[in-house]
């Protein structure tokens, strides 16, 4: 943090001299008065301000230095959205009718390479199917080995089109669930994708809530379990590899959390990217929306998950540097159900 706080205040120079000097006001509130209103909205809500170890006192008076009433609403965006980007939060979002400000810093760090199109063929070729361009299935390795492809969780498939995948891929002896670069979506949709692996009610996590305005006003974490779906499930002694990287975000890394209790479930790749606040959102006096992580979810240790997960088996860039392989992470996969290892 602190070399990203070196920069900030050549930045907002800049911001000043681009956007110009002839500043009008066309709020029904003060600049001086939203930038507080913002402030106060994320002192008393947001919920990772000590696990993060943020000093949200001092971020206060740095940024108040830069508001000021004649500022024009560009200029009051950015320093608000910079302000907001110290949370290192990719839930945290400021929204105006005509921007959206967000932090992606969590999703840039060294991670493996990885594009579908490579997948699709190269390793999948002919024969696939899939629902609405957002999932996709195929048995593999002479039927051996079940494949799947999950883009996003903003998407969600009906119970008899998963039914419909779950029957095709029957008789493999292993399973590959894809979800790198899956950003997250719905957690319900993620939830309804993993009730099809487990096969009695299970403890997956805790969430706690605030109950008071004060930073760390949180209630006793509150145990979240899943019920096994009623349609067709996975069998639980037949494994699972689920694929991971840095980009795997929110619903995409509650879900790594839930499937990582279950015994025949091993994550190869890399760390995933976090964000295990659940959101919830506001306004200013001027209109603007924000977004922030108001709950956290913690795993079945009552830990953070916030920063992201670790895989069960690390597969890094330098291992594709020494192999002449086209997607390092799957072959591992593959050899790992095909040989255990």
């Amino acid at each position: 943090m602190k070399q990203y706080i070196s920069y900030k205040s050549f930045l907002l120079l800049i911001l000043s001299l681009l956007l110009g000097c002839d500043f009008s006001n066309e709020y029904t509130q003060s600049p001086i008065h939203n930038f507080k209103a913002l402030w106060e909205i994320l002192d008393e809500n947001y919920c990772f301000f000590e696990y993060k170890n943020i000093d949200w006192d001092i971020i206060h008076d740095e940024y108040i230095s830069y508001i000021h009433n004649d500022m024009d609403d560009d200029y009051l965006f950015s320093t608000l959205s910079m302000m907001l980007n110290e949370l290192e939060d990719g839930h945290v979002n400021l929204f105006s009718p005509y921007r959206v400000s967000s932090y992606e810093g969590w999703q840039y760090d060294e991670t493996l390479p990885f594009a579908f199109y490579t997948v699709r063929y190269e390793y999948l070729e002919d024969g696939v199917s899939g629902f609405d361009d957002f999932l996709f299935y195929k048995a593999i390795e002479n039927g051996k080995i079940g494949y799947i492809y999950y883009e996003t969780f903003k998407e969600g498939l009906h119970e008899k089109e998963m039914d419909e995948m779950f029957e095709e891929l029957k008789n493999c002896s292993g399973l590959i669930i894809d979800i790198r670069d899956n950003g997250g979506g719905s957690l319900t949709n993620s939830d309804r994708f993993a009730s099809r692996f487990f096969h009695q009610k299970t403890l997956t996590g805790y969430i706690q809530h605030k109950t008071g305005k004060g930073r760390n006003d949180f209630s006793e974490p509150y145990p979240i379990y899943l019920q096994p779906s009623h349609s067709i499930l996975w069998p639980e002694e037949k494994p699972v590899v689920i694929l991971t990287n840095r980009r795997c975000y929110s619903a995409s890394n509650n879900f790594i959390s839930k499937m990582g209790v279950l015994k025949n479930v091993t994550t190869i790749g890399t760390p995933t990217g976090g964000g295990s606040g659940f959101p919830f959102t506001s306004e200013l006096p001027n209109g603007w929306g924000v977004r922030f992580s108001t709950s956290p979810i913690l795993d079945i240790h009552k830990e953070h998950t916030e920063f992201g997960i670790d895989p069960d088996i690390l597969v890094k860039i330098s291992d594709s540097k020494e192999s002449p392989s086209l997607d390092p992470a799957l072959d591992k996969a593959i050899s790992f159900l095909l040989t255990g290892k």
